[in-house]
């Protein structure tokens, strides 16, 4: 449209009724909201525990059966963090979300050491020519779990991002994609197994879609590692700026610039930031082996990728929104086993819970610059604190978008069947002439005088 003036409502056509639970699109309130969760394998857990405390709060403003999709209107992630996502937005048979925030927590424990098996050394050495891993059990779990579900029935709306091997390019798959696009609309298990493929941990995925014409659609995914690990906060944002500039119903009339209308919350999965590299005095000789590994194990060049990339995010939101609006919960002083993205044990993995937990009473903290380390925000109090507010603003920006929904429904004219406007119900006419006044009757031939 480009005269930018606004659609004409028709609340039928975009599947809005007084009936439905679900969050209203936010044109029918005063923000976007925006859920990003990162990936790392196992350390999934972690935001999965931050997500079961927002959940509960939550539900203490608004009744037990609210869900984490019932306040976003979008919710991205890649890796883990995709997997986290289309749990909490994958539809049950009743159209509500599969699983609430608390199922996160129990899933990692019970699959995650079917899915990462402890392997001996030929299992290490099977890396050079594999995956390290095979997916079998990742694969018939999620499929099991979403069935036939396709990206288009989420609760809410998702990115999810994935790498093509092939094409050597980032694949981006939505909700609104799959509901404009035939042929990206892929099953919810295909995705989350392609997102899912990190390269030497899992296989890469391959699978095929239809376009509209009925012709194949090839994808050659992996979990986009670098490319896309960290790059999911900024995805969603430049996704639903497109769809203000497209004059979207459900997004007009917002500014397609104004970050202001933005709220983000932002879960990280920990890092081990605190290790130093402390063997740069001949950086200028190293080679390839030297970068890939280096002394102590560390890995720079995946390290500096890896670090480098969702620092870059973090500063990159943070100045264009500022608190509330913008919430990153990232903690960078992983240390041994709770570092490693595979390590299941189920030792490592309650040590993750607890990280989790602990995250919480921490002080919300922001990237400096100059050393790339975190920094205490103490006007913010602690991560606890700040999402008991977060919840607070997403509770009331619900609450505001269903009233408004619900007076438009009771509003909104009878449906009217004829493509003409019935002003009053016309009388009957038999007759193919329009009768003005029942003539008198004449049982002659001729004229009565």
């Amino acid at each position: 449209m480009d005269d930018g003036m606004a659609p004409e409502i028709n609340l039928a056509d975009r599947g809005i009724s007084a009936n439905n639970p679900s969050l209203p699109p936010p044109s029918f309130g005063s923000i976007v909201t925006i859920l990003s969760i990162d990936g790392s394998g196992v350390r999934g857990i972690i935001p999965g525990t931050i997500l079961a405390f927002l959940e509960e709060k939550l539900q203490e403003l608004d009744g037990p059966e609210v869900r984490i999709a019932d306040y976003f209107d979008v919710i991205a992630g890649t890796s883990t963090g995709g997997l986290v996502t289309a749990m909490l937005a994958a539809p049950d048979d009743h159209g509500r979300p599969l699983f609430a925030a608390k199922d996160i927590k129990n899933f990692y424990l019970e699959h995650c050491p079917k899915i990462f098996p402890p392997i001996g050394p030929l299992g290490q050495l099977k890396r050079i020519t594999g995956p390290k891993y095979d997916g079998k059990h990742l694969h018939s779990t999620v499929r099991e779990l979403l069935g036939d579900k396709r990206i288009d029935q989420t609760t809410t709306n998702i990115i999810i991002p994935a790498f093509d091997i092939k094409l050597q390019q980032p694949v981006i798959f939505s909700t609104y994609d799959g509901r404009t696009d035939v042929s990206k609309n892929a099953l919810l298990s295909d995705v989350c197994i392609s997102t899912s493929a990190a390269p030497t941990y899992l296989p890469g995925h391959r699978f095929e879609t239809e376009d509209k014409d009925g012709k194949p659609r090839e994808f050659n995914l992996v979990d986009g590692t670098n490319v896309c690990t960290y790059m999911q906060t900024l995805l969603a944002m430049t996704h639903v700026s497109k769809l203000i500039q497209q004059v979207n119903q459900d997004f007009f009339p917002i500014n397609p610039t104004d970050y202001n209308k933005f709220m983000i919350l932002s879960l990280g999965t920990g890092m081990a930031k605190n290790k130093k590299y402390t063997v740069f005095n001949h950086i200028d000789k190293w080679g390839v082996f030297e970068w890939l590994i280096n002394k102590g194990g560390v890995k720079p060049l995946i390290d500096s990728l890896n670090q480098g990339s969702t620092d870059m995010v973090d500063i990159h939101t943070s100045v264009l929104l500022h608190a509330p609006k913008y919430l990153r919960i990232q903690y960078d002083k992983l240390k041994g086993k709770t570092a490693s993205v595979d390590i299941s044990t189920p030792e490592n993995l309650e040590r993750l819970v607890d990280v989790g937990k602990k995250l919480l009473d921490k002080p919300v903290c922001t990237v400096n610059v100059d050393t790339g380390e975190n920094k205490p925000d103490w006007s913010r109090g602690t991560n606890k604190e700040a999402l008991v507010h977060f919840a607070n603003i997403l509770s009331s920006e619900r609450k505001a978008r269903l009233q408004k929904r619900n007076k438009l429904c009771r509003e909104a004219p009878p449906t009217n069947p004829y493509p003409y406007p019935i002003l009053e119900a016309p009388p009957t006419n038999l007759y193919p002439y329009l009768i003005l006044e029942a003539p008198p009757t004449n049982p002659y031939p001729y004229p009565i005088a």
